[in-house]
């Protein structure tokens, strides 16, 4: 019986593939620009090589399609409510949509998810930032948004500082500033 080594297959899959590339250059030369009707007497109409064209632009990859919904509640000062942010270029009905844009911008990374949540296991500082919780939903480089933000502990607060504007400021202190203690 036959018996098939882990060297055997990687042998067997290298040929396979040798055999892949190799098969379609014998037939000739193939170009990745696009196609164009061949002249009578032009080399491409001769040896009945036609061009490839570049593939479609994804609907995903198109610039412009960058849209959050940013739904806030328990955050007062008229903070609260629904805002819709079109970025690239900035405009809609949230109140800084060039901040908000801008803040999301700061906040993506290739390969990670700028919405994601606090990682579990975090050590948070036990500190509360008040009620105020938002929601954004819609799509953000061609990915699907549904993020949910409170200030419920210092990670919470930090995760939620680092999207305003698109999500509003801490409220001042009552009193409209630092209180100082009088000097005796």
């Amino acid at each position: 019986m036959f018996q098939v080594t882990p060297l055997r297959r990687l042998v067997v899959t290298a040929l396979a593939v040798c055999a892949a590339v190799i098969a379609p250059s014998a037939a000739g030369p193939v170009s990745a620009q696009p196609a164009q009707p061949a002249r009578p007497g032009s080399a491409a109409a001769a040896d009945g090589r036609v061009p490839l064209a570049p593939p479609p632009v994804r609907e995903e990859d198109r610039a412009g399609d960058d849209h959050l919904t940013v739904t806030v509640r328990h955050a007062g000062r008229g903070a609260d409510g629904t805002f819709e942010v079109h970025c690239h270029p900035a405009r809609g009905s949230h109140p800084d949509p060039d901040g908000a844009c801008g803040a999301v911008d700061r906040n993506t990374r290739w390969g990670r998810d700028a919405f994601a949540p606090v990682a579990g296991g975090e050590l948070c500082t036990m500190r509360y930032g008040g009620p105020a919780t938002a929601q954004v939903t819609g799509r953000w480089a061609g990915r699907p948004v549904d993020a949910t933000f409170d200030r419920g502990n210092g990670c919470q607060i930090e995760r939620w500082d680092r999207f305003v504007p698109l999500l509003p400021g801490p409220r001042p202190a009552s009193g409209g500033g630092v209180a100082e203690a009088p000097v005796p």
